[in-house]
Parts: structure tokens; sequence; C-alpha cells
């Protein structure tokens, strides 16, 4: 579990294809990592392999691989980092699985004083899932969503965030890993049964009627 409050951005030093799946080496400022130790790499929940006192390696499965954007991973890249809660963590951002639900676009980025918003395109499946004011977690990082229509929606980015992750280098056109609030999908789910039991998902109108949305 992981609250999606960037710890330290990391380097990829080493991408090998290795099967159908892949071996990642990450360069960090982390330290003291312990093997089968969980941590949350651009939002992703990968297991710690094996590590040296500036590097920890991970194995990227097949459904990874097809889930995430580490299908286009490369060396150099920077990708953010997160180590999975403690009892004695502070949670200031929102409950992140490490569970990714499919990854989306960067469509624009404007500039604004105190401010740099992203847009993003995602999947038409996701939809129910991504409300204005609702918590996301973008590449592992919390933040929350507005203007949501057409498939797309938008973030506003302050300064500390945009330095201490690796929305900073990234630029239109990237892809990058969504994982939409667990908390609402759990509703969600419920309310296939309780709402429409002879249908597979209930409308965004009906949870509306029912105060869920």
């Amino acid at each position: 579990m992981f609250s999606g409050i960037v710890q330290s951005v990391g380097t990829i030093s080493e991408y090998v294809q290795k099967n159908e799946g892949a071996v990642l080496i990450v360069d960090t400022d982390l330290s003291e990592f312990e093997e089968g130790e969980s941590i949350a790499v651009n939002g992703v929940c990968l297991t710690v392999v094996d590590s040296t006192k500036t590097t920890f390696k991970l194995d990227l499965s097949t459904e990874t691989l097809s889930r995430t954007n580490f299908k286009s991973a490369k060396k150099g890249d920077r990708v953010n980092l997160e180590r999975s809660l403690t009892p004695a963590t502070k949670i200031s951002g929102h409950f992140v699985s490490g569970h990714i639900d499919q990854v989306g676009e960067i469509v624009n980025i404007e500039e604004k004083p105190g401010e740099v918003l992203f847009r993003f395109s995602h999947p038409a499946e996701l939809s129910p899932f991504i409300m204005e004011k609702g918590s996301i977690a973008i590449d592992g990082i919390s933040l929350t969503v507005f203007d949501c229509k057409e498939n797309r929606f938008t973030v506003s980015v302050i300064p500390f965030t945009l330095s201490h992750t690796n929305l900073s280098s990234r630029k239109i056109g990237d892809l990058i890993n969504i994982e939409c609030d667990m908390i609402g999908k759990y509703v969600f789910k419920a309310c296939e049964t309780l709402l429409n039991p002879n249908e597979k998902r209930p409308s965004l109108d009906i949870l509306r009627q029912q105060g869920l949305a």
C-alpha cells in the first residue's frame, strides 16, 4: 500500500527484455532495501529482488509490461519512487495500491503562474472512475482531477510537486500510468449489484441520483 507521495526520483540504468518480461535496474538515492520489499516505481507496485548501495533490481512480468508504460521504458528514463507504507507512516495523499488500471497519454501542458496544468487522455472504460475533484494517481503521484470530459481530464501541479517528480521532464505524447481512486472503484463495484442487478455496470446518472457520484 502507498500514499501517492513520491519520495525520490530514480533513473533507469538498465532495461533488458527477458523472455516475455523484462529486468529493470534503477539508480536511486534511497538505500537499505530488503529483498522482497515492495516499492512503487511510476506507481507500479514491484518487488525488489536485489540491491546495492545505489541501485535496486526488479523483474517485470508480462502483465506488468502490457498494463503499464514500462512497455516503452528505456535506459535514462526518470521514474517516481515510493516505498510502501508502514503503521507509523503519515498519509498525506490518498490510498494507492500500485495496481495500474490503464495507460494514458499527456495531450497538453500549460504553464501558469504558480502551477502547471497537465491534461491527459484515457481509455473510455475508465470514465466512470474519474470524477471532478476526485483523487487519482498519475505515475504514482497523488493528484486531484478536474475538467473531465471527452475521455480527458486535467490536474494542477504546483512547483514543489513538479520539481520533486518526473513530471518536470515529461512532454506531450508521453505515456503515463493511471490508477483510479480505489474507494471509488469499490463503491462502483458494489453499486453494480445494489442498483442494477441485471446490468453489467450502473450508469453515472443512476449513481448521481443516489448521491454516490
